[in-house]
């Protein structure tokens, strides 16, 4: 079997999920602090898709997420909940089409 197309993201998802285990968070309440963080730091949408499998698997909801960016707004600002918000649908995005890719490869 050849090497996965992706060994960028394979290594940036290990470094996630040990980061995860370091935690002494319930995996739920640290998905969303990362997520607050992200939207702090005007994080790219690659930096959401990392987060993306972690938060699904602790039972983030959409609901969370529109909840944590709404309280995050007054301190964080509008401008950086709306580029929150553009960057993790693009994210979404993403995370589909590499999954359509990653079926391709895999057959």
């Amino acid at each position: 079997m050849a090497e996965r197309p992706t060994p960028v993201l394979d290594v940036l998802t290990q470094m996630t999920a040990s980061s995860v285990e370091a935690s002494n968070l319930d995996t739920h309440s640290l998905m969303l602090v990362r997520l607050a963080a992200m939207a702090a730091i005007g994080a790219p949408p690659a930096s959401y898709l990392l987060s993306i499998g972690p938060a699904q698997d602790s039972g983030v909801t959409l609901e969370d997420v529109q909840d944590v960016l709404s309280a995050v707004a007054p301190i964080v600002g509008t401008s950086r909940v709306i580029a929150a918000t553009g960057n993790i649908a693009r994210a979404l995005g993403f995370a589909i089409d590499l999954a359509t890719e990653l079926e391709q490869y895999d057959e």
